[in-house]
This record gives structure tokens, C-alpha cells and sequence, in this order.
């Protein structure tokens, strides 16, 4: 009996090593396969891109086609138009921070329908209508989600209204939740905190917009902005750098209907003017409204100070100063 057991685990200690040697061998393959496959034969580039389109592996640098037979691991259907693509999906919509339970709760239609589309008889409406309730009472069960699901919609609200795109409201979302977990909300309005992480939002992903921007679109004043965001940068260790002038071009040449060449001289000269150290103790926008306003007129499409001033939401008298700065230091001469 004894014999039989020692037996037994001698089989299975020589088959756990023969496994383990297998392993090992086929993570070695792995690695040397990703090797060759991460470098480029020609020039030596590890940057690669996968073309889905056409089943190629290519090298950014140099061109190279590496490798065109790999597996397309995209779906095996095809769409035309966005109702085909709806339709032939099978998977729900994507993970996200701006919900409050990231999206991953389901919905009880509120239309009284099956999956097929047929009416729900009269007889189950009613407990399809208890089964919606408590739908809506477990989706947010305490106060935290509570606090979250109100915080997250106000976030939206503001995100829309400033017209901010999709990444800038999920660092808002991230931003956020981190302050909730560190319990810093307690003792402060849930709108000044919800404002102030996406005003850390907007400079963490390089979208500036101005305190004065931020206090337009949310319910409370400036000062507690600032002073709520100060104090959540602090906290949470946000390492922001100040915002350049460069970074608010773009923004006020749209809005002046501007070329792209004015643009590309508004930046020199904000270039110039940063290396001079004409920028440091100054507001950015009024920097750039003063370089956009100098661009616009070497540029042969004028503005008046007028309306580089409402577009950059600075005063006539800051354009006019700090235009006439960078003019003087930086040797531009400018024919009124």
C-alpha cells in the first residue's frame, strides 16, 4: 500500500517538473518571438504599427512591411453605418469614471416590451414596474453613491457647457473620486470640489481654461474655486505645471476667425517672448491675446483690441500693455 503511494507521487513530482520545464521553455519562445517581432530587421526600430486593414505589420521609421500574415482579432462582421454597427455589437459599452458605478449596472427599459418587441401582458406590468423601482433604489444604495452619481452629473454638466472632450472629463471623474476617498469633500460643497477637479483636469491634459471660465458654467464664485482647488492639488500631490500662453492660441484664433498662418506667428512670438522670460509674473491669456493681437496686424487681418479682448476675456488696457511690452523687447514694428 505504502509502495503504491510513494509510487503515485513519484509520477506526479516527475509530471510537475516536466510541466514546469515546459512552461519555462514556451515563455522563453515568447520572449524571443516578441523580440523579433518588436525590432525592425532594416533600420532597427521598435516602433511597429498594426495595420488591421490590410494584415501588416509595419515600421514606423523606415517603412518596412515586417509581416503580413498575423490574425485580425477585430470582429469577424462588418458596418457600414453607425445603425449597423449598433446592431451587430455584441458587447455593452465601454468602462468609465463619469458614472458612478463606472457603467457596469444594467437598466430595466421603461418601455412595457420583450426582447422581441412584443407588449408585456397587463398582468406582468406590475411586477415589472416594482422590479424598475428597486432597480433605481439598489443603482445607488449609500450616501458615497450617492455623492458620486450627484457630483458625476454636475461634472457632465459643466463638461458639455465648456464644450471639454472625452479625456478631460474622465481625469475630472478620476480626480474626484481619488478626493472622495481621501474624505475631502467633508465640509465643502460638492459643486466647488466637482468644479475645481476639472479645472485640474483641463491643465492636467494640456485643455486650459481660465478660473473665470470655470466659475461661468458652475454654481459657485471664483474665489471658492480657487481656493477648493489649491487645497485638492495639495492633498492629492497634483504636480501642475503653470499654464503656457501657447497652449491658449489655438482657442482665441477660432475664435477670431483667424488663419493659420497669424497662428503660427502668435506662437513664435510667445516662443520668443518665453525664452526672453517676457511671460513669468504675467497672465497667460492676456500674453497671448497681446501676441494674437501683434500676429493679426503683420498678418494683414487686424483686429481691434476690442475683440481679441472679449474673445480672450481679459480688458482692452491688459492687451494694450502687454502688446507693447513684447513689441518694445522684442524689436517688432507695428504700423497702426
Amino acid at each position: 500500500m505504502w509502495m503504491q503511494e510513494i509510487e503515485k507521487l513519484k509520477v506526479l513530482q516527475s509530471e510537475r517538473e516536466a510541466l514546469k520545464a515546459r512552461t519555462k521553455q514556451k515563455e522563453q519562445e515568447k520572449k524571443a518571438e516578441n523580440h523579433t517581432e518588436t525590432v525592425c530587421p532594416e533600420c532597427g526600430g521598435r516602433q511597429l504599427v498594426h495595420d488591421y486593414e490590410r494584415a501588416e505589420l509595419v515600421c514606423q521609421s523606415c517603412g518596412l512591411v515586417i509581416d503580413d500574415d498575423f490574425i485580425d482579432r477585430g470582429p469577424e462582421w462588418r458596418a457600414f453605418d453607425h445603425d449597423q454597427r449598433m446592431k451587430r455589437s455584441r458587447v455593452g459599452a465601454p468602462m468609465t469614471f463619469t458614472i458612478h458605478d463606472k457603467g457596469l449596472s444594467t437598466m430595466i427599459d421603461w418601455r412595457n416590451r420583450d426582447s422581441y418587441g412584443r407588449a408585456i401582458s397587463s398582468k406582468n406590468r406590475a411586477q415589472l414596474y416594482r422590479l424598475r423601482k428597486w432597480q433605481r433604489r439598489i443603482r445607488v444604495s449609500n450616501a458615497t453613491e450617492r455623492n458620486l452619481a450627484f457630483a458625476l452629473s454636475e461634472l457632465d454638466r459643466m463638461a458639455s457647457a465648456l464644450g471639454l472632450p472625452r479625456n478631460v472629463r474622465e481625469t475630472a471623474a478620476v480626480v474626484y473620486r481619488d478626493a472622495v476617498d481621501k474624505n475631502l469633500i467633508r465640509g465643502r460643497s460638492i459643486e466647488g470640489v466637482a468644479a475645481a477637479a476639472l479645472y485640474a483636469a483641463c491643465r492636467q491634459c494640456s485643455v486650459p481654461r481660465t478660473l473665470d471660465e470655470i466659475a461661468e458654467v458652475s454654481r459657485v464664485s471664483r474665489k471658492e474655486i480657487g481656493r477648493t482647488y489649491r487645497f485638492i492639488s495639495r492633498e492629492l500631490g497634483l504636480k501642475l505645471l503653470p499654464t503656457s500662453p501657447i497652449d491658449y492660441v489655438p482657442r482665441f484664433c477660432s475664435g477670431l476667425t483667424l488663419k493659420g498662418e497669424v497662428q503660427s506667428r502668435a506662437v513664435e512670438i510667445l516662443r520668443q517672448a518665453g525664452e526672453r522670460e517676457l511671460t513669468s509674473g504675467r497672465g497667460p491669456t492676456g500674453v497671448a491675446a497681446a501676441a494674437i493681437y501683434i500676429s493679426s496686424i503683420l498678418g494683414g487681418e487686424r483686429r481691434t483690441q476690442r475683440e481679441v479682448a472679449e474673445v480672450a476675456g481679459v480688458t482692452e488696457v491688459t492687451i494694450r500693455n502687454r502688446y507693447k511690452e513684447l513689441a518694445e523687447k522684442l524689436d517688432i514694428e507695428i504700423i497702426l
